[in-house]
């Protein structure tokens, strides 16, 4: 289920897989049965690949969750101790034009991809989600809502110049203008205790149970994710992500009955996504079990 050397994939003919090494825009695991893709790729050479099979879409809900470039050599909080603020070479500024075009070109490419009623939601601190409504609205996309994501246990700000830093913006967008988008208004009520759930979502931040297996310094909780895919997808529905990182998109499709093509151009955190898909879908199987026994 999960390596097969040089085999075209079953959805994505177009894209060649192999076994032995995690080089770049191959897929690294698959499990069919399920509906689960990763590919090491970089999410840019990979969607131009799938535009030309599927110039009318082919994803119902895209999740991003990009660079925020703000890898500048500050200082934050982690574990109550003084760090750098430097993720990776990924996460640097290129300054505000190029960061916008890099915005742009991944998110065109987004839209492209979209089912006509397929959405998107865009995760980012100030550093990049203004560059990404802007993007959007550019594109002609419809901005649907703004989430604010609350973090009641944020890390302290050390400078004491600032408020501390305690949210998250998700906008949530549809292809175009014309696009009929899903909500599970009726679910997303029932989880609010009867109420119209606003736009405001106080979730923390990923547990030491879901850093298991390592961590990616941008994860986002599994709870986040599971919200988003509910509230705006049925079961069996195919959900892109191409920023993965260590796969929490697809951890919450699993868990939810959807399926998952995720992205991740860094290979240090591929071992870390295959792992946590392989144990959502063995939780997910055993949970199956379970209810045939029953």
């Amino acid at each position: 289920m999960e390596y097969r050397t040089r085999e075209e994939h079953p959805i994505f003919p177009n894209v060649v897989m192999e076994s032995s090494e995690y080089s770049p825009n191959k897929c690294v695991f698959r499990n069919d049965e399920v509906g689960v893709w990763l590919y090491h790729a970089n999410c840019i050479e990979f969607m131009d690949i799938l535009i030309e099979k599927f110039p009318t879409g082919k994803f119902d809900l895209i999740f991003a969750d990009p660079p925020y470039f703000l890898s500048n050599g500050g200082i934050t909080c982690h574990a109550g101790k003084m760090v750098k603020v430097d993720k990776g070479t990924w996460d640097k500024s290129q300054g505000a034009e190029l960061n916008h075009e890099f915005n742009l070109a991944w998110l065109s490419r987004c839209q492209k991809l979209l089912k006509p009623n397929g959405t998107i939601w865009v995760s980012g601190t100030h550093h990049v989600i203004h560059s990404v409504g802007f993007a959007m609205q550019q594109l002609g996309m419809k901005i649907l809502n703004d989430i604010t994501w609350e973090k009641p246990n944020p890390p302290p700000n050390l400078s004491c110049r600032y408020f501390t830093h305690s949210t998250e913006t998700i906008i949530w967008a549809a292809k175009n203008e014309k696009s009929k988008h899903y909500f599970n208004y009726e679910l997303m009520r029932q989880l609010n205790a009867g109420k119209q759930m606003k736009s405001v979502w106080t979730i923390p931040a990923p547990n030491g149970e879901e850093k298991e297996f390592g961590k990616h310094p941008t994860q986002k909780p599994v709870a986040l994710l599971e919200r988003i895919i509910l509230a705006s997808t049925r079961e069996g529905d195919l959900v892109f992500d191409p920023f993965a990182g260590s796969s929490t998109t697809g951890v919450a499709a699993i868990k939810t009955g959807r399926k998952f093509v995720g992205t991740e151009l860094e290979a240090e955190y591929i071992e870390l996504s295959i792992a946590r898909l392989k144990q959502a879908i063995a939780v997910r199987q055993t949970t199956f079990d379970f209810l045939l026994a029953g």
